[in-house]
């Protein structure tokens, strides 16, 4: 699985969460929480489709290192 097919699983998973994103938008390095106004259920609704789309847990402990899509990308690529 490439990073783009990651990034792009992703924000499908964030778009179940937050509808109104375009991920086209969404910078690499912008804080996501900030960006897109996601509060703790947001996020964790995020992990859990992360989780059902691609396999990857992510325990809450990581969730500060997922803050920016670019970093949720590394991490999830460094785990599929």
């Amino acid at each position: 699985m490439t990073s783009d097919d990651i990034r792009s699983t992703l924000l499908t998973c964030l778009s179940d969460v937050a509808p109104e994103i375009v991920g086209e938008e969404i910078e690499d390095d912008a804080d996501l929480r900030d960006e897109l106004d996601l509060d703790s259920m947001d996020v964790l609704r995020w992990v859990q489709g992360i989780h059902k789309a691609l396999g990857v847990e992510i325990p809450e402990e990581d969730y500060s290192k997922i803050a920016t899509l670019g970093d949720a990308v590394d991490y999830v690529a460094a785990r599929v």
